[in-house]
């Protein structure tokens, strides 16, 4: 089965340390995003996203600078591996740099390029820029 990479970089105006802990804090993680989140925060940990919608399994994680996981949603192909989802976050003078790294993704519908977009950076811009 052929995969895609999506490969994104985008300025958040927060600290590395606040933009990670918000990532993996599923508190944190719903009030910024408007979906429910939950799930444990260390690796081989599990953790869901967007009301279910998200599911995966924390594979690597580096307090303020780095988060690497398996990630899936529900409308993924049957019999489809997990993507891999990884995040590094690098201090900016005006906050931090994502540079995400969404590989192993399955052909289908769902346009993730545009939903990285719609259903986190914007956000977490507004959320972080309203604090």
């Amino acid at each position: 089965m052929k995969t895609r990479t999506i490969d994104q970089t985008v300025v958040i105006p927060a600290k590395p340390q606040e933009v990670y802990d918000a990532w993996i804090d599923p508190e944190e993680h719903s009030a910024m995003t408007g979906g429910a989140a939950g799930g444990e925060a260390k690796v081989g940990g599990e953790f869901l996203a967007w009301d279910g919608y998200i599911t995966g399994t924390y594979l690597e994680l580096v307090p303020g600078k780095k988060i690497v996981c398996d990630w899936q949603t529900s409308e993924w192909p049957e019999g489809a591996e997990p993507s891999r989802l990884e995040l590094t976050f690098t201090p900016k003078d005006d906050g931090t740099e994502i540079h995400l790294i969404h590989s192993n993704i399955p052909p289908h519908d769902a346009d993730y390029e545009t939903g990285w977009h719609q259903s986190y950076w914007e956000p977490m811009r507004e959320y972080f820029s309203s604090r």
